[in-house]
């Protein structure tokens, strides 16, 4: 499963931004044409972010569209142009339930037939920003084979049970372990939602320690300079990643010499501990934290 500890926020109406946004090393560029779109700017927006789209430098990198809602008077216009261009995933906003979903990869599927493009390899990311949709989690994380994730929205969620945003969190709880819970039921990824203080570096590491401990893939981000504060976060250190091949060798050993059990310094090494080391070793793949 691919790697999206990083997805990084770029307002379509901003043609520099959009230009060259391929320059930053985020797992996913996440182009937005809802709400950073003014309504006078969405048509220009579009256009600004197709062309872009087809740029040779952006297909060396997943790149991810929120489009506006299918019900809106731009959503069919967003999904028929970025499939067209070629985007590698559509994000729904404010999905409340399967319906959304199923509704999205069919206009979806019109697009690709229409422009050519092969049915079905156009992925779908669906963004749960209310209380209806944290409801409908599981359902919605079961709507597609094209859903590679679900992510949260926290500004439209918390408003909608009636709080605030906290730095410790504590109204997000819920709406966290919902959608995470989903998510790996599904077999699916599981993103977070933005920290929108882009210069409250602290505040930012200790939100992003929490939804890593908690298990998610990765999160959204609104400023490129939070890009190497995650994946640092999220890569092992040289101890970890030493441990994690001592388990996968200690289970090959044991499997060579048909053992049930494998054991690592007097410890069972069972199959959570192993399939935790291959975590770690993938991740160790995109680099190796300082201890």
């Amino acid at each position: 499963m691919k790697m999206r500890r990083s997805m990084l926020f770029v307002p379509s109406s901003n043609a520099a931004m959009v230009s060259n946004t391929f320059i930053y090393d985020a797992d996913a560029i996440m182009f937005d044409l809802e709400d950073s779109v003014s309504l006078r700017e969405k048509d220009t927006a579009r256009l600004i972010l197709f062309n872009a789209l087809r740029h040779p430098l952006y297909q060396d990198i997943e790149t991810v569209v929120r489009v506006n809602a299918l019900d809106s008077k731009w959503g069919r216009a967003d999904v028929n142009a970025v499939v067209t261009a070629g985007v590698d995933v559509v994000r729904l906003a404010k999905t409340d339930s399967a319906q959304d979903v199923i509704d999205m990869e069919q206009a979806i599927a019109e697009a690709e037939q229409a422009s050519g493009r092969e049915v079905g390899s156009t992925k779908m990311l669906a963004a749960i920003e209310s209380a209806m949709g944290i409801t409908n989690a599981k359902e919605i994380a079961f709507a597609s084979k094209r859903l590679i994730g679900i992510a949260l929205g926290a500004e439209d969620y918390v408003r909608d049970i009636k709080t605030n945003r906290t730095p410790e969190g504590t109204e997000l709880l819920f709406a966290r372990c919902s959608i995470l819970q989903a998510a790996r039921a599904a077999g699916i990824q599981c993103f977070d939602t933005v920290y929108s203080d882009a210069n409250n570096t602290e505040g930012f590491l200790k939100e992003a320690e929490h939804i890593k401990q908690l298990g998610f893939d990765g999160k959204s981000l609104v400023n490129p300079r939070q890009i190497e504060l995650l994946h640092n976060l999220y890569a092992p250190t040289s101890a970890e990643v030493k441990h994690a091949n001592a388990v996968i060798q200690a289970a090959a050993d044991a499997e060579a010499k048909g053992l049930g059990v494998a054991s690592l310094n007097g410890k069972m090494v069972d199959a959570p501990i192993i399939e935790r080391a291959r975590l770690v070793l993938e991740r160790a793949k995109s680099g190796i934290r300082e201890e």
